[in-house]
């Protein structure tokens, strides 16, 4: 892989990017919708938010684990619209990632060839999560599916989603 930063770094820290993080008007996330899955991976954004914001920053500043949380959590969720989901509260869908704080450590990208066509996409494997649930049913174990449970949900027009097919 080859990064080459020409924005958010010009300065040779990434405070301008913390500033952008701490604005009141930043949703925290990212997707291209897989328009570029064989060519980029961001899918460690969240574990970046927890790992060097949070846990790992040394020059600058880190970030509250509170104030990251709420941003991914409910924050994000009330941006959306999913009104059932972002709060561990009665009533609500229960997604819950439980965490070893100290061992998230994400992988190098890799790429994996299991799209339709032998198509090719990036995949970034992270250690540390150790247990994923869906509506209170868990769906991950340390890294790996458990079950036929999944996570997604496909969007489309107004009152036509669903949930992704296996």
């Amino acid at each position: 892989m080859l990064y080459f930063p020409v924005t958010n770094y010009v300065h040779g820290d990434l405070e301008v990017v913390r500033e952008m993080i701490m604005d009141p008007h930043t949703v925290l996330g990212l997707s291209d919708g897989g328009a570029h899955c064989g060519v980029i991976c961001d899918a460690s954004l969240n574990t970046t938010m927890l790992t060097h914001w949070v846990r790992d920053r040394a020059r600058g500043p880190r970030l509250p684990l509170e104030f990251v949380i709420k941003r991914q959590t409910s924050e994000t969720a009330d941006f959306f619209g999913f009104h059932d989901r972002g709060r561990l509260a009665v009533g609500k869908k229960a997604d819950v990632n439980v965490i070893d704080f100290d061992a998230l450590a994400p992988h190098h990208p890799e790429m994996i060839y299991d799209l339709p066509a032998g198509g090719r996409r990036l995949v970034q494997r992270v250690d540390g999560y150790d247990m994923t649930l869906c509506s209170g049913v868990p769906i991950f174990e340390k890294g790996w599916r458990r079950g036929r449970g999944r996570a997604g949900w496909c969007g489309r027009s107004k009152g036509q989603g669903g949930p992704c097919l296996p």
